[in-house]
């Protein structure tokens, strides 16, 4: 599948470049309709895979990348459900969404990240599925999670070592912090550094060089380079889940989905 237009976002093969768009109101929350879109391009992968040189994933709002998970949907889902089955239905969705990250994070072909604006929580870690990432002066990046007394879910500690220096990561998630795309290019987050507006133009010139190499070869150093941390994958599932389980969760989401602020997500 070559071509596809979902409910919160759309790609589009061209000349071996896939583009990949985030495009749901209000900043591409991750919900179960993003989800679903997402599995979509996860199925797809192995199709594209042989003919496609490089992805890039870009956010199709103004307003920014990502804001994170769909807390809203979140809590609602979970309040309708009895605490047992509130559990399997948050292992389940964060299994979900885990199954997707590692589809993409192993791709065979390489992944560049257009980010503008706001790249919180969930959505840095699909930002940091992306092999390469771009940012406009402008963006910003954080984990907020333990504001609602949990930890990243979607592979974002795991990922986050992986590329940075541990100094870096323990200040992203123990402050909740909101890092500008200058640090993040200092400590190793960000590749490129662009005027704000020239991501995407940026990412689209990187991905027709990335065009010009042996499929083989490209896809055999990307293996060797990034590989995926399944087993701390698998750990942070389990402590996500663990953490949910507790009454504060349910309370500090609460007041979130009640909070008044304009951008309640901000740290």
């Amino acid at each position: 599948m070559k071509e596809f237009r979902g409910k919160a976002l759309r790609w589009e093969w061209r000349d071996g470049v896939v583009e990949l768009a985030l495009d749901h109101a209000p900043i591409n929350e991750i919900g179960t309709v993003m989800l679903g879109d997402l599995e979509a391009f996860a199925a797809a992968i192995p199709a594209l895979g042989a003919d496609t040189a490089a992805c890039i994933l870009y956010s199709a709002r103004k307003e920014g990348f990502c804001a994170g998970a769909d807390l809203r949907e979140l809590y609602h889902g979970a309040v309708a459900l009895a605490e047992k089955e509130r559990a399997a239905g948050v292992r389940d969705f964060v299994e979900r969404i885990h199954a997707v990250a590692n589809a993409m994070d192993a791709a065979p072909f390489v992944t560049i990240g257009a980010v503008h604006g706001v790249c919180f929580g969930g959505g840095l870690e699909l930002a940091l599925l992306c092999d390469i990432l771009v940012a406009d002066k402008m963006a910003r990046f954080a984990f907020p999670e333990l504001r609602l007394g949990l930890i990243p879910g979607f592979g974002g500690i795991p990922r986050l070592q992986r590329d940075v220096g541990n100094g870096f990561v323990r200040e992203l998630l123990l402050t909740g912090r909101t890092v500008n795309a200058a640090r993040a290019q200092a400590a190793g987050l960000v590749a490129q550094l662009v005027a704000e507006g020239e991501g995407l133009k940026v990412a689209r010139l990187m991905a027709q060089q990335i065009t010009k190499f042996d499929g083989g070869a490209r896809a055999a150093a990307k293996r060797f380079i990034k590989r995926v941390p399944y087993d701390e994958l698998k750990d942070e599932i389990d402590l996500f889940c663990e953490l949910f389980a507790r009454p504060a969760v349910m309370a500090a989401l609460k007041k979130f989905v009640e909070a008044s602020d304009a951008m309640p997500y901000l740290p």
